[in-house]
Order: C-alpha cells, then sequence, then structure tokens
C-alpha cells in the first residue's frame, strides 16, 4: 500500500479497525470516545446504552471494538446492573481476560449472575485459568456447576482444580499455562521446540526446567535463550536459585515475596514439590492494589468501601462497627459522669474535654496506621516488636511535650496557670498512651490471629477517649482545682 494511501493509527481506531500493537492509553485522549481527562465521555457511554435498549447489539459492538480493555471494563461499571449483563452478552468476544481483571468485584459477580450459562461458558473459555477461576469463584455452587458443564472437559478439569484450593491462595491464582521441559535438553532443542509447538500459551517470560519427577530446578529466561548458543546444555546457563511458591501460601505473603524478591514470575509447586502453574508479576499487581485498599478501609470499619455494593451488604459491614463503637464511646461517658460535679463547678472543663480526646485521637490513629502497614508489609515482626512499641513511645512523648507545652500555655493565659498545667500533662499523658495503643493493638490482634485492620481503630479509640478524659478530669480534681 502507499504511503499516501495509509490510514493513520487514530483513524483505524474511530474505523473500528484496532491497530498493529493494539490501542494505546496515550493514543486515546482527546478522541471522540473519552475527554481531556482520559475518561469515556457522557454521550459516547449513552450511545452505546440507547443502541442496546434498542436491541442493535450490532452497533453496540461496533461503538465498543476499539475501546481498550480498562475502557470497557469502565463501560460495564457505568451501565446500570440490569444493563450489564445484556452488554456483555452483545460483546461475548470483546469480554477478554484484560477486561475481567479490570472490572469491579461486585460488578463481574453481578453480570456473571445474570447471564445464562451458556454465556458465562464462552466468556470463560477464551480465559486464562486464573482469571476464569476469578470470574466463577463468588458464583454460587449450583451456578458454577450449570457453567461447567458448558465448558470443555480439559478447561472444565483445570478450573475445578483450582476452585479445589482455598480462596486468596496462589493455587487460585495461579496460571496453569506455562512452558516446562526436562533437564537434558539444550539451547538448541528449545529454540526448536518453541517453534514447532504452536499450542504453547503465547506470553510467558521463562521457561521453568524440570527433573524426571516434574520438579523445577532451574529457569531460563527468554533473553538467555535467545543471545546462547544452540550447543549449550540448559542445566549450563539456567538459573538454579529459584522462588518456590506453595500452592497454599496467601496472596499477601506472596506480593509480598514478589516485591521483596523482585520477581516477574516464579513457579507455584504442590505438597509434593511438583510444578503445577506460575504467578506472574501482573496478578501480583491486582493484589497488591487491593490489598493495600482492603487494609485502609478495614481502619474506618467501611467494609469493602465499593459503590457497586449492594446495599444490604454496605449496611451489615459498617453498621457492625458503628455499634460497637457505640459501646466503647459509653465507657469513656462513664468516665465523664464520675467527674460531673467537678464539671458542674468549673465549666472550663466540659469546654476543654474534647480537645484532650481530639488530640489523643488523632495520635493514636497515626500510629495505628504506620503499624498496620507494618505488619501487612513484615516490616513489624516477632523479632522486632518491642523495638518498634520504644521507637513508638519516644515519638509520642516528644508529640505529647510539643502539644503540652501549646495547650498548657494557651489555656494559662485564657483561664487559670493552673489549669493550663493540668491539661498540659493530661496531654502528655494521652498521647503517650495514644501512641502506645496505636502500636500494641494491632500487634495483639495480629498474635490472636485476626486482621490488625479490622478492630484497631475502635478499641484504639476507645483507650485513647477514656484515658484523655480519666487524666485531665482526674488530674483536675487532685490538683484542687475543683473540690
Amino acid at each position: 500500500m502507499a504511503e499516501d494511501d495509509r490510514l493513520s493509527e487514530s483513524d483505524m481506531l474511530l474505523a473500528g479497525i484496532p491497530a498493529e500493537d493494539g490501542p494505546h492509553p496515550d493514543d486515546r485522549i482527546d478522541d471522540e470516545r473519552h475527554d481531556e481527562e482520559n475518561r469515556l465521555k457522557p454521550e459516547y457511554v449513552r450511545a452505546v446504552l440507547d443502541a442496546l435498549d434498542a436491541g442493535d447489539n450490532s452497533a453496540v459492538y461496533d461503538l465498543v471494538e476499539p475501546l481498550h480493555p480498562a475502557d470497557i471494563a469502565d463501560l460495564l461499571e457505568l451501565s446500570d446492573r440490569h444493563e450489564r449483563a445484556k452488554l456483555a452478552a452483545a460483546i461475548t468476544d470483546l469480554m477478554s481476560s484484560e477486561v475481567i481483571a479490570e472490572l469491579n468485584d461486585h460488578v463481574r459477580e453481578g453480570m456473571m449472575e445474570a447471564l445464562d450459562p451458556e454465556a458465562v461458558a464462552t466468556i470463560i473459555e477464551q480465559l486464562e485459568t486464573d482469571d476464569a477461576v476469578q470470574l466463577l469463584e463468588d458464583l454460587d455452587e449450583d451456578d458454577q456447576q450449570a457453567v461447567l458443564a458448558e465448558v470443555e472437559a480439559e478447561d472444565r478439569a483445570a478450573i475445578e482444580s483450582a476452585l479445589a484450593y482455598p480462596e486468596e491462595t496462589a493455587g487460585r491464582l495461579m496460571n496453569r499455562d506455562l512452558v516446562a521441559v526436562p533437564e537434558h535438553m539444550r539451547v538448541g532443542d528449545l529454540i526448536d521446540y518453541l517453534r514447532e509447538h504452536s499450542d504453547l500459551t503465547y506470553d510467558f517470560f521463562e521457561v521453568f526446567i524440570v527433573d524426571e519427577r516434574h520438579h523445577p530446578v532451574g529457569t531460563c529466561s527468554l533473553s538467555w535463550i535467545l543471545t546462547t548458543p544452540r550447543s549449550i546444555a540448559l542445566t549450563d546457563v539456567m538459573k538454579r536459585d529459584q522462588t518456590l511458591i506453595p500452592v497454599t501460601m496467601d496472596q499477601e505473603e506472596l506480593a509480598l515475596m514478589f516485591q521483596k524478591y523482585g520477581l516477574i514470575s516464579a513457579a507455584v509447586v504442590d505438597e509434593n514439590g511438583r510444578l503445577v502453574g506460575q504467578i506472574t508479576v501482573d496478578d501480583v499487581v491486582h493484589i497488591i492494589s487491593e490489598e493495600a485498599g482492603e487494609d485502609v478501609l478495614l481502619l474506618s470499619g467501611a467494609g469493602d468501601g465499593d459503590i457497586n455494593e449492594p446495599i444490604s451488604e454496605a449496611y451489615g459491614a459498617r453498621v457492625r462497627w458503628l455499634i460497637a463503637n457505640l459501646g466503647t464511646a459509653v465507657v469513656g461517658s462513664s468516665i465523664i459522669a464520675v467527674f460531673g460535679a467537678a464539671i458542674e463547678q468549673l465549666v472550663a472543663l466540659a469546654i476543654l474535654m474534647p480537645i484532650v480526646a481530639s488530640i489523643g485521637g488523632n495520635a493514636g490513629t497515626q500510629t495505628m496506621a504506620v503499624a498496620v502497614r507494618a505488619i501487612a508489609t513484615n516490616q513489624l515482626t516477632r523479632a522486632n516488636t518491642w523495638r518498634i512499641v520504644w521507637r513508638e513511645m519516644r515519638v509520642a512523648l516528644l508529640n505529647g511535650a510539643t502539644i503540652a507545652v501549646l495547650i498548657g500555655l494557651a489555656t494559662g493565659v485564657i483561664f487559670t496557670p493552673g489549669l493550663g498545667v493540668v491539661i498540659a500533662s493530661a496531654m502528655t499523658i494521652n498521647i503517650f498512651i495514644a501512641g502506645l495503643a496505636g502500636v500494641l493493638v494491632p500487634v495483639i490482634f495480629d498474635r490472636l490471629k485476626q486482621d490488625p485492620a479490622v478492630a484497631s481503630s475502635v478499641f484504639v479509640t476507645m483507650i485513647t477517649d477514656s484515658m484523655g478524659f480519666l487524666a485531665f478530669l482526674g488530674l483536675a480534681v487532685s490538683s484542687g482545682l475543683v473540690n
């Protein structure tokens, strides 16, 4: 084709013809589908949904086909719940693994439940095993079996094997499509093998070398294979040291291993040490993102914190922690009640109490956030617990002293010097206790095999409020400011 007759990449994209390397995110800015912030335009979304309502699936397909997989996922999430199943059915062969990976969990689950088993099976057969498992795992047992009955026997066996492992483990996440060859091969044999077998997985970063028992003994990256003479034995060029992932390893621990050792992919082995799959870095990126967001939301007691989460689930996740918070608030109120007579004598106590509680609560939250993150990333372990506790105690003392000076001087000027000394002392005590509670409460939850992010905030708030009121009012009475 002459150069003048060639379509530009943007023209091909708008015409529905994919570019040679597929649509690139930078090429989508300012087109007819995206705004200046690279989000789908409302009028474009409306055009797709109008075509869907009119039953014109061909028009829907033509509109959606040029989109990047991430944008298709966005389009599904921007649609109403009842529209998602119809949209997925209209663009079935566009529902690639990349789209499934980008979908919000609640959207994916609801969409799969709305589709008939044949449509779900059609989507599943296009996916790698790990993505197919992710799609099926939240469905009811009966729905899972109905879908699997429509899947080819080989794919069904692989999916059922993965579903047998606990959720959020390497067995669920691993991809069974990999390249493994015996250790007696030479580099030339391996290159010929890769070229001759067209049924091998399309995307891979390294080749696993296995012994006669199918135990992984080493790996060869593609760069090594391409730059090594054909006559060299694989055992002479392969990397023998490798990180092996047990099928039962939790996904959070798995992600930490990838981060710590800078892995691109890693072999997954069963209880007998046999190679059964691999984990790749693209899977781990999603895990890291999910775990980070999950811990932040758990600290606030907001459940999944997802705008696509059903109202009933959002209510159930949040209200139980609010009820627990109500109970802990009663403890602080009871302490105030004990000093009711003192507060009546000196109204300034009632004015200053919220300051003591508020600053203490913020100090506790700061320390708790640091501790929860340190536990999640294995920076805080049994080996250094007391060193971290001592560190946070010193930070708390410095913070307490600084805030105490400021609030003490201000109170002394506005009210009386004696009250300034009392609130300064109470503030120092409360911030110190807040720092101690902020690190010890998550550690205790972790030692009890509970998620330290789940309920730490409730208990830390109770401790800081209660101890703040007790220290301030107790010191006010003991100092003789009130009778």
